[in-house]
């Protein structure tokens, strides 16, 4: 016979005879008292059997004999109870267990506690909570092999009649689990249309059901699945008016992109609470529609912190930095909490503008709100230094983070190569992969091309352009391949830069086309440029700069009626080129603004004056004007008035009208410095002694003692 489990040992077991005959104790008992059971509990029989063996025991201890009795008479003791009755009232158990499920640390222990919960005398609702929190841990502990989703349904099914709150509990088990994988992500609804056949109306479901599948059609982002989660919330549900499932659907819809169908929905609530109106402010800002966002924004009744922290992101993200700035400012002077993600945005917004005392003034409120050693506000810290002409204190900053990611690292090394000092951002670089085992991405490879571009580095960029594959496994993006065609093509290899895009196994963006045609300026290849121009035009067809830098290039090979041409295409496009415009800010934190030829400023006599008797100092030291930097077929005395009128030579005036020599005048230009001003400002180092620092659409200059630390590279 097989065994059918474990079973007590006899007496016949206990003893083995041995080829002699003679009976050999097998077990060995050790010398303690023995403590009889009370008799009521096993029978008089149990007491008389125990007694026997008792009685056996040599009065010196040592080995128990254990001696075969007659078989007795079967008794009959009463049946034990299914299970000892809790020593706890209910309410105190429930609690208990519910702390067990709490601190369970695995999916067996959670096993245990589910056998115990169902073998309970617990009140209904007991039950259903706890099985609720204990689906709710499961999601939470590491799971087995086995699908986790089939118990789940066995601890739902252990119910009945099947429970609303435990169903809506199931889903979000479902949603948990499935957020750990993007190939599960809409397993709620799989579940839902499975308690939907197998119970039909005899499963009622809460709201908080139908704003789980909401939750997960926003974390799947897919459109078709919000729609579905708005519609059996209705239809199946009849929640078309409640406010929790509403909010859940904006979030929906706003994570899938249709900020018109989140509009419809929160316009359409009949009661909206915080949630509804920062949702809404959220999805304008996200768009970018900063206009509607500003509109609902001034309507809220209350705004709280994600609302202020929106309008602060969005206006940053959108290329709206002063208005950033103001209503940073604003939430500031109200007494808002400030988190990670609201300064993030102010610290970008001080990037854009590039304005000192506004720097400085958001780090202070970021040592000051306890984020100083925060890897987040660090690297954005870095990066807007960086961006505002203080590379030292960014490298100050980065110096003393405690710890740095490679996005920390890429701020740094992308902050160095736009200030010039490629051999510093390489060697940031090998200090990243060797010393701090930190693994570059595609953000850092940008950075390091950059710097070897920025420095005519050709050998270098060749040999991280091919590292970057090789030994990281990074496949070049066309980023990568704008950063490699620009390097070549400053370096004067604008064959080889469009054989490279040639070869390109993707399709080249406006990137690289316009990183080509800038190699084409540079050394004026006008057959090469018109060419290259085809494709941006194609490309890109309202990007004014792409025309006017072809226009430029023609010009300057003398080619008018080519010109005349490009400017007709621009006249029919509708294209207006953008304002030349140089900021400048001053001793007191006020930004300056001067547009090319402008008379707005209300010292611009005093200005030009300046300027004259700076232009004739500087004739005096050896400066001859540029002219072929004007592309107007125009005499040569009109072309040097033209240059004395460039916006950054009236900000360099004034910065020395107001600060005088011995400073550090510095500039913002939203497009590339000529070649004209770059001479200028660099005889004006060495002859006024203050050192400038420019920063164009392109790149740094730091002016010092007549020397650029651009080498000539811009």
């Amino acid at each position: 016979m097989g065994r059918q489990g474990c079973s007590l040992p006899t007496a016949a077991h206990a003893t083995s005879v041995c080829r002699r005959g003679r009976e050999k104790p097998l077990v060995s008992l050790p010398k303690f008292p023995i403590c009889p059971p009370n008799p009521s509990h096993h029978g008089a029989a149990a007491a008389a059997s125990l007694a026997a063996v008792t009685a056996a025991t040599p009065a010196g201890g040592g080995m128990v004999r254990l001696v075969p009795r007659p078989p007795l008479a079967r008794l009959r003791s009463p049946p034990p109870p299914a299970f000892p009755l809790p020593l706890l009232p209910a309410p105190s158990l429930a609690a208990t267990l519910l702390d067990a499920i709490s601190a369970s640390p695995s999916f067996p222990h959670l096993r245990h506690l589910h056998a115990l919960i169902v073998r309970l005398p617990l009140p209904p609702t007991s039950l259903t909570f706890l099985l609720s929190r204990l689906l709710r841990r499961l999601a939470a502990v590491p799971l087995p092999q086995l699908p986790p989703l089939s118990y789940a349904l066995n601890v739902f099914s252990s119910v009945s009649p099947p429970d609303p709150f435990l169903a809506a509990a199931l889903l979000r088990f479902a949603f948990l689990t499935a957020a750990q994988s993007r190939f599960l992500l809409l397993l709620p609804f799989r579940v839902f249309s499975r308690l939907r056949r197998d119970h039909g109306a005899g499963l009622p479901f809460l709201p908080y059901a139908f704003s789980t599948l909401a939750k997960s059609a926003a974390a799947s982002k897919s459109l078709p699945a919000a729609a579905a989660a708005h519609a059996v919330s209705v239809l199946v549900g009849g929640f078309d008016r409640h406010r929790f499932v509403e909010n859940s659907l904006i979030g929906a819809y706003v994570a899938c992109g249709d900020v018109g169908a989140a509009r419809k929905v929160f316009d359409e609530m009949v009661v909206k609470d915080v949630i509804s109106w920062t949702s809404i402010v959220v999805a304008y800002s996200r768009s970018g529609d900063m206009g509607s966002a500003e509109e609902v924004f001034g309507r809220c009744p209350v705004k709280d912190m994600v609302a202020w922290t929106a309008m602060v992101t969005g206006y940053a993200q959108n290329a709206m930095p002063v208005k950033a700035l103001q209503v940073f400012d604003r939430m500031t002077a109200l007494g808002m909490v400030i988190d990670e993600v609201s300064l993030t945005g102010a610290i970008s917004a001080c990037a854009q503008l590039g304005v000192v005392r506004r720097a400085a003034w958001v780090q202070e409120i970021a040592e000051r709100n306890g984020f100083g050693n925060n890897i987040v506000v660090g690297s954005g810290l870095v990066d807007m230094f960086s961006k505002c002409g203080f590379i030292d204190e960014a490298r100050t900053v980065f110096d003393g983070m405690q710890e740095k990611n490679v996005y920390t690292y890429s701020s740094m090394i992308a902050g160095l190569a736009s200030h010039g000092r490629a051999s510093e951002a390489i060697d940031l670089f090998k200090e990243m992969v060797n010393r701090a085992n930190v693994e570059p991405n595609h953000v850092t490879f940008i950075g390091v091309l950059t710097a070897c571009s920025h420095a005519g580095m050709v050998g270098e960029g060749r040999y991280y352009f091919a590292q970057m594959k090789d030994k990281y496994g990074i496949m070049p993006s066309a980023d990568h391949y704008a950063c490699m065609v620009d390097l070549l093509g400053r370096a004067g290899l604008v064959d080889e830069a469009l054989d490279l895009v040639r070869s390109m196994t993707l399709k080249p963006h406006g990137g690289v086309w316009g990183a080509l045609l800038g190699a084409c300026r540079i050394h004026g290849k006008g057959e090469i440029a018109k060419v290259v121009a085809e494709h941006l035009f194609k490309l890109e067809p309202e990007a004014i700069g792409n025309y006017v830098l072809l226009s430029n290039i023609l010009a300057s090979a003398g080619k008018w009626d080519d010109v005349s041409k490009v400017r007709k295409l621009m006249r029919k496009q509708r294209l207006k080129k953008d304002p030349a415009v140089s900021l400048f800010e001053g001793r007191d934190g006020l930004v300056h603004q001067f547009f090319a030829g402008d008379n707005a400023h209300p010292r611009t006599q005093e200005i030009k004056k300046a300027l004259l008797k700076l232009v004739a100092k500087l004739k005096l030291e050896g400066y001859v004007p540029i002219l072929n930097s004007i592309v107007y077929d125009v005499n040569d005395d009109e072309k040097e008035r033209l240059l004395m009128g460039h916006s950054e030579k009236l900000a360099l005036s004034f910065g020395l009208l107001t600060l005088g020599s011995g400073s550090t005048i510095r500039i913002i230009k939203n497009l590339r410095i000529c070649d004209d001003c770059h001479l200028f400002i660099r005889l004006v180092s060495r002859v006024e002694s203050v050192e400038i620092v420019v920063r164009d659409n392109m790149r740094f200059h730091h002016f010092k003692n007549g020397e650029c630390s651009c080498g000539g590279f811009w």
